[in-house]
């Protein structure tokens, strides 16, 4: 698979066969990836890989929580900002209702769509979870810097013939994925990330993207 296969065909599957992923395509992929550019290459990722009966646990206490409605833990960082501005919100909305229209569920349906939200924490069946850390006394650059690690890491995941599905998701029980990785204080979850071979009777199609011209600017002599 060349480069432009590799970052076309990569998107946010969410349905998973159990099909183990190998550690030893793993540790490739990672391995590849710790080459992500970052400022003065510092690497600011921080990355634990859960698989196995660690998983089935963290899965297991996360859907306890939903079960008994216990809240969301305190958040350690800002997701979206609370006044999105426009075009931003209108292709986050765009997102949702092409996300939830694909199930069915209508906008009005909170209960459905909480259910349909529910399945970040069981990581969408996928057998491998990754969870990124940053340190919490980095800044924006360094989060830039993790982003492009974690968009490395997905599109060699595409090299393997493997899928993923990179979830801020969550960071909303950043408690629970403590329990399991043991994580030092001086760290914070970022996201998770689900890792597998796509079930393929699922389906799911690709959100869309902007055309070209409305978020590229060509400044040139012509």
């Amino acid at each position: 698979m060349d480069v432009y296969e590799a970052v076309t065909s990569r998107r946010a599957v969410r349905g998973f066969t159990d099909q183990p992923v190998p550690r030893e395509v793993l540790e490739r992929v990672l391995s590849a990836a710790a080459w992500a550019p970052s400022g003065s290459n510092i690497q600011p990722w921080n990355i634990y890989v859960v698989t196995g009966g660690p998983l089935a646990e963290l899965k297991k206490r996360a859907g306890e929580r939903l079960t008994t409605g216990e809240p969301w833990d305190e958040a350690e960082y800002v997701q979206y900002p609370p006044d999105l501005q426009s075009p931003y919100s209108e292709r986050r909305s765009a997102f949702g209702e092409q996300r939830y229209g694909a199930l069915g569920v209508a906008r009005e349906d909170l209960e459905a769509r909480q259910r349909a939200a529910s399945a970040n924490w069981q990581c969408f069946g996928a057998p491998a979870a990754l969870f990124c850390y940053i340190d919490r006394g980095l800044g924006p650059a360094q989060w830039s810097d993790v982003g492009m690690y974690l968009q490395t890491v997905m599109l060699l995941l595409r090299a393997e013939g493997l899928h993923s599905c990179p979830q801020m998701a969550w960071a909303k029980f950043h408690k629970s994925v403590a329990e399991i990785v043991s994580p030092p204080d001086e760290l914070m979850l970022f996201c998770g990330m689900s890792i597998g071979y796509e079930d393929v009777t699922q389906g799911g199609g690709r959100t869309g993207r902007a055309p070209l011209d409305e978020t590229v600017r060509f400044i040139d002599g012509c």
